[in-house]
């Protein structure tokens, strides 16, 4: 039923009213524009009206889509462990320009993400000791670094500890 005064049918938002909602939407943490027009067409709103909306608030910098690709790829590689081709893929995925997903993983400091991955690498190392076979033992680990998205040149980087490791029959 529409409210008095208002042409907009009853599950529609006014154009003030989804403006602050997003407004607040965008304050709480970063989006990306397809996140953002998502959310609206969820209030009910047309095609033209989103793209009017979303320009204001790149405008009022409350959407700027570099910033999100950088907070993405910074909160996936510290809070996940992600590689920087996982943080590529999935940046691609929601439509990130190449532009801003490069700045992205540029952003990424690289002796934080070498130190991330040794230390990600070895946790896995370490949980796949009662793994006797060699050949078996690397394979998953070099399969599992490369699900989360690690090159396969820093994966080559990493040494193998098997030579500081007693064997089983060195006791």
């Amino acid at each position: 039923m529409p409210t008095s005064g208002s042409s907009y049918s009853r599950g529609r938002t006014s154009l003030e009213k989804a403006l602050q909602k997003l407004k607040h939407y965008c304050g709480y943490q970063e989006r990306s524009h397809a996140e953002v027009k998502q959310k609206l067409h969820s209030l009910g709103l047309f095609e033209k009206e989103a793209d009017e909306l979303i320009s204001r608030l790149i405008e009022e910098e409350y959407l700027n889509e570099e910033r999100y690709a950088i907070a993405y790829a910074s909160g996936k590689f510290r809070n996940n462990g992600w590689g920087k081709i996982k943080i590529r893929h999935e940046l691609q995925q929601k439509g990130i320009s190449r532009y801003c997903i490069l700045k992205a993983l540029d952003s990424l400091d690289e002796s934080e993400y070498t130190a991330g991955f040794r230390r990600i690498a070895d946790k896995k190392w370490l949980s796949l000791q009662s793994e006797k076979n060699i050949f078996a033992k690397k394979n998953k680990w070099q399969q599992f670094l490369l699900q989360r998205g690690f090159e396969p040149s820093i994966i080559k980087t990493w040494s193998f500890p098997e030579q500081a490791q007693p064997g089983p029959d060195s006791e």
